[in-house]
Formats: C-alpha cells, sequence, structure tokens
C-alpha cells in the first residue's frame, strides 16, 4: 500500500497565515536588538552587557528549537505554535517595563522558549501547505520572520526613541493577534494529522539531491552549519551593531543609523522571497553560491567606504546574502528528507545560536578593541562561506507527493 499522501497544490491561505505568525513572532525578538541602544543609554549597559542579553535569548532559542524539531517529528505538537506566542507575550510585558538588568535577562528567556517553540512547528506548517511549491513556501514563511526582524531599527527610531522603553508594550497589541491566528492555523495543522491517520498515509518530501551515504551528508551539513555560521554572525553585527559604528565612524543620528539598518533588513527580505522560488527553477547550490560569491567584494569593502557608499553596499550586501536564507533550511531537509521538524530546528537553531555567539564576541571586542577594529575583523568572515561550492549538487526541486 502507497503510504505517502498527495498534496500536490499548495494552499496559499496557510502558506500566507504562517508567514505572517512568524512575522509577528519575530517582531517581538525584534524587540531586544532595537531596545539595545535604551539598554546602553537608560540603563547604562556595556556592550558586553548587552552581548550577553543577546546571546541569553538565541541560544536558549538554539539548544531548544532542534530538541522541539525532533520531537514533533515523532509526534506533531499543532497547539504548541499559539502556546509559544503566549510566552513570548509575557517576556516583553515583563521587559516594558523592568529596570533589573538580571529580570531581563530572564524575561529573554521566555521569549527563546517561545521562539523555539515556534520555529520548528512553523516550518512544519509551511511544508504540509507547500505542495509542490517546496522552495517558494519556505521563502514565505521565512519572509515572515525576517520582515519582523527587518521592523527593529524603526521600532528602535520611532518607538523606543519617542516612548522609551515602555514602548515595548506597543507590540503586545500584535502579539494577542498572533496568538488568534496561530490558535486558527493549529486547528488546521491537526485536522491534516487526522486526515494523515485515517487514510494511513503521510507526508514525504522527496529530494532534489542524488543518493548519497551518511558520511556525505554529515560532510554536507558540516558545510552546510558552516556557511550559517559565518552568515549569521556577519548578519548579527550588522542588525545589532553596526549602528553604533555608523554613529561613531560617520557621526550620523541614532535615527538615521537605523533607518540604515533597516534598509540592509528590508532588502534581505526581498533577497529571501526570491531566493526560494528562485531556487525551485536552478537548484539549491546554485543559489547558495550566488549569495557567497555576488556580495563579498561588498562585505570586504564596507568598513573603508564613505557614507554614500555604504548606504549602497548595505543594500546590496543585505539582499544578496540573504538570497540563501530559506534555501539553506530547504537544503537540509533535503539532506534528511524523514526530519523535517528536526532539520528545520537544527538549521534555525544553529543560526540562532550563532547569532548568540557572534553578539556575545562582538560586544567583547567592541569594549577591548574599539568599534572600528571589530567592523575590519568581521568583514572578513564572509571569506568562510566559499565552502558552499563543496556542497553536493542538486537538481531542480522535485514535488512533494
Amino acid at each position: 500500500m502507497n503510504n505517502q499522501l498527495n498534496v500536490a497544490n499548495p494552499i496559499y491561505p496557510i502558506m500566507i497565515a504562517i508567514g505572517v505568525a512568524h512575522l509577528i513572532n519575530d517582531t517581538m525578538q525584534a524587540v531586544i536588538p532595537a531596545m539595545f541602544p535604551i539598554f546602553k543609554s537608560e540603563l547604562g549597559l556595556t556592550f558586553t552587557q548587552i552581548g550577553l542579553i543577546s546571546f541569553v535569548l538565541n541560544i536558549f532559542a538554539s539548544a531548544l528549537q532542534p530538541i522541539v524539531g525532533f520531537v514533533s517529528d515523532k509526534k506533531p505538537m499543532p497547539y504548541a505554535l499559539p502556546i509559544g506566542m503566549i510566552s513570548s507575550f509575557i517576556a516583553i510585558a515583563i521587559i516594558a517595563f523592568t529596570t533589573q538588568y538580571w529580570i531581563i535577562l530572564i524575561a529573554v528567556l521566555f521569549l527563546g522558549f517561545g521562539s523555539a517553540i515556534f520555529h520548528p512547528e512553523g516550518s512544519r506548517v509551511s511544508f504540509m501547505a507547500a505542495g509542490s511549491k517546496r522552495g517558494l513556501a519556505q521563502s514565505i514563511y521565512q519572509v515572515g520572520g525576517n520582515s519582523g526582524q527587518a521592523l527593529a531599527p524603526l521600532i528602535s527610531a520611532y518607538i523606543f526613541d519617542i516612548f522609551g522603553q515602555r514602548g515595548a508594550a506597543i507590540v503586545l497589541v500584535a502579539a494577542t493577534f498572533g496568538i488568534i491566528l496561530l490558535s486558527k492555523i493549529a486547528g488546521w495543522y491537526k485536522k491534516q494529522l487526522e486526515q494523515e491517520r485515517e487514510a494511513k498515509k503521510k507526508r514525504v518530501l522527496v529530494s532534489s539531491l542524488p543518493p548519497l551515504t551518511k558520511k556525505q551528508v554529515g560532510i554536507a551539513l558540516t558545510l552546510l552549519f558552516t556557511i550559517i555560521f559565518a552568515r549569521s554572525f556577519y548578519t548579527t553585527n550588522i542588525t545589532s551593531f553596526y549602528v553604533f559604528y555608523l554613529m561613531d565612524h560617520y557621526d550620523v543620528s541614532l535615527r538615521l543609523g537605523q533607518i540604515l539598518i533597516f534598509l540592509f533588513m528590508a532588502f534581505g527580505v526581498v533577497g529571501t522571497f526570491f531566493g526560494g522560488s528562485l531556487s525551485d527553477r536552478i537548484g539549491r547550490k546554485n543559489v547558495i553560491i550566488l549569495s557567497v560569491v555576488v556580495p563579498m567584494p561588498f562585505c570586504l569593502a564596507l568598513p573603508y567606504v564613505p557614507l554614500w557608499a555604504a548606504m549602497i553596499f548595505l543594500v546590496i550586501i543585505g539582499t544578496l546574502i540573504m538570497i540563501s536564507f530559506s534555501v539553506t533550511v530547504v537544503y537540509a531537509q533535503e539532506l534528511v528528507p524523514t526530519k523535517i521538524g528536526t532539520m528545520a530546528g537544527l538549521t534555525t537553531g544553529f543560526a540562532f545560536g550563532m547569532g548568540a555567539i557572534g553578539a556575545m564576541v562582538i560586544g567583547v571586542l567592541m569594549d577591548h578593541k574599539g568599534i572600528d577594529f571589530t567592523m575590519i575583523v568581521v568583514s572578513l568572515l564572509p571569506l568562510l562561506l566559499l565552502v558552499a561550492f563543496f556542497l553536493p549538487k542538486d537538481k531542480p526541486a522535485s514535488p512533494v507527493v
């Protein structure tokens, strides 16, 4: 008996809905880097302390995500989605009103817990709704998350700069809508699982990669995680700390600096969207290589150019380096197609973890070696992305059946 469930037609309303939920989830996470200037100016925190806040948030989410993904592969948990956002709601409510550093650290644990639950299960919903459009579905899902993250500098410039720390409470309105939306998605998710049980069939992912040995899969995953490490470390530097470089090196205002960071992140959203659908046509590896080769000279030159050129470079780097963001998740899932949730948790969790370590290392470097030195060192990291050339070659994506 065929135990595979045919889901050839994409379910676009669910694909879009989980993308919107991802936007809300990551907007709540974006509150933390958006508050870094507030933490420094109003609470007097050092760069190291700021880096530790980011480290605690992301490393906790990083450690939990693959665990959640592994568990959900064995026993999917539809209603974990709204529960995760409730945890994030509690975190933002605490952060909006506390002035105690240790309480902020506890609150970001709640935020990390909510994120760790959301991402693997959200990626599974995207997979279930994707049909034959795996790259597109993952792009819509990741565009939601990247859009939420891109709001961080705007939140800083137009909410915290006006309302201060308590402006974080404004985000709770979106969180409330997100809890309701995820409750609806969880109901659909539960019905899909019931249909699978009744039909005694299960959705499976047909990989676009050739048959690989366990050793080859292990090597490919190592290369992929190296790419995620370098990309996450570099983008964390731009999104969380480059604003201090802009203010110090170019003497721009905080608001203008945050707008420039927003440009980087906004064009990253554009790159993420087109990267997924492009990978369905020309293959995952080709898109990953594209995201490595083209932006690299701009990354290397960024610390040395005048402000007008830096603006252009941020747009180019943001667009191209993020083209592979959703593609690396799909590529990992195709390396291990029987573990959709686990691979989503590992790749996204690893990205969070590397961002956490990056924030901590960059904060320490800035405190001890200065802002200019730190920017030059981090600009060299994209050289590690060249390992992408050694990834196994895939073919244009096969449909999910």
